[in-house]
């Protein structure tokens, strides 16, 4: 099988390449089990190096769409149900990821510097009223930065800003409403049932397996709202399987349901790429996505940020858009100015970097 690949596009070859092998192994081109060609077939197919091949098989299986087998080759280890091998046992004992607290260190020199730029930049505008959906040089760096880096195709009239990701969880209670049941994975971060429960809406715990939510446990729950961690779950730790997302899509088509993908930590991976998001394999308006800078930057960062799907704007706009942005603006404008710099996401990938070299360390 040839893939063509673009070079003129700003993705990496290898980049390229890992996206088309993978969206064909989900749509079922490469099925459970099938050998993928070798990485040498691979290159000459492509007209690319074997070195590019590696990184873009290496990847898919971090990723556990594949798998490497000593002196065999790469296999397709992705699956579309969870099999009774898989559906191994609900899980009692949290993990948590231990973090050297040095990997964490934030640059506040830069951060500092940030904040004097925009007081001479934009002076008295820093104490005006922020618009309800954030300010617009936010809204526009973080859909520059997620389109770049994270794969993820969104609009800034979709980003909603506000103070904390357990505000945008009542927000959204607010929006899809209160009659819904909510699924939520158990165990779970409590406040998430705490804000919902608070805002009127009922919810099921939803037993966790060693990928994800339990099969069962999907289809057991009469809920069409599912709230997932699908990286680090906390407190499990449980990073959510490429199968188990994929399921975890089925499940919202099926339903017509939404999926509140609550992206907490995932720019920390240890893998030598940021996850894919639900949002990104889902189809259109199926996902509310939502993430914050009080793990990526500062827990006094109280900035978060959801991205609503098109088909939803007309619900948010009709019963909670009157709502007024919490964040004040010079925060935000700060936090903006740091992302456009490049700052951010050099902080990224030096924490990784350092976590990547901690997790040797201890092997």
């Amino acid at each position: 099988m040839k893939y063509k690949l673009n070079d003129q596009s700003s993705r990496p070859a290898y980049m390229q390449l890992y996206a088309l092998i993978r969206d064909d192994i989900i749509d079922g081109v490469y099925k459970l089990g099938d050998k993928l060609p070798s990485k040498r077939i691979m290159a000459d197919d492509t007209g690319v190096s074997v070195i590019t091949v590696e990184h873009a098989y290496s990847l898919l299986d971090e990723e556990g769409y594949i798998e490497a087998r000593e002196r065999s080759g790469y296999f397709v280890s992705y699956h579309e149900e969870d099999t009774v091998h898989m559906e191994i046992r609900p899980v009692h004992q949290p993990v948590r990821m231990e973090v050297d607290k040095e990997a964490l260190d934030f640059p506040f020199a830069k951060y500092a510097g940030t904040m004097r730029r925009v007081i001479t930049r934009y002076g008295t505008q820093i104490l005006s009223r922020s618009p309800a959906r954030g300010v617009a040089e936010l809204q526009e760096a973080i859909t520059v930065y997620l389109r770049q880096v994270r794969g993820i195709e969104a609009e800034p009239e979709q980003i909603v800003i506000g103070a904390g990701a357990e505000y945008l969880y009542s927000l959204i209670v607010q929006m899809l409403g209160r009659d819904l049941r909510y699924a939520l994975e158990d165990p779970s971060y409590d406040k998430i049932r705490k804000v919902y429960e608070a805002n009127g809406a009922s919810c099921d715990s939803l037993i966790m397996g060693e990928n994800g939510i339990l099969t069962r446990e999907l289809e057991r729950t009469r809920a069409t709202i599912l709230h997932v961690t699908p990286f680090h779950s906390f407190p499990s730790g449980i990073t959510a399987s490429a199968s188990k997302r994929a399921e975890y899509i089925r499940w919202a088509v099926k339903r017509n349901g939404i999926i509140v993908e609550d992206d907490y930590d995932s720019e920390f991976t240890l893998s030598t790429k940021v996850e894919d998001t639900i949002f990104n394999m889902a189809p259109e308006g199926h996902v509310i996505y939502i993430n914050s800078f009080a793990r990526t930057i500062a827990p006094s960062i109280r900035i978060a940020y959801m991205i609503i799907p098109h088909q939803l704007m007309g619900l948010y706009r009709q019963r909670i858009s009157f709502y007024s942005c919490a964040v004040p603006v010079y925060e935000q404008l700060v936090l903006a100015e740091f992302i456009r710099s490049g700052d951010f996401e050099r902080r990224i990938n030096k924490v990784r970097r350092k976590l990547r070299k901690q997790m040797e360390g201890k092997k």
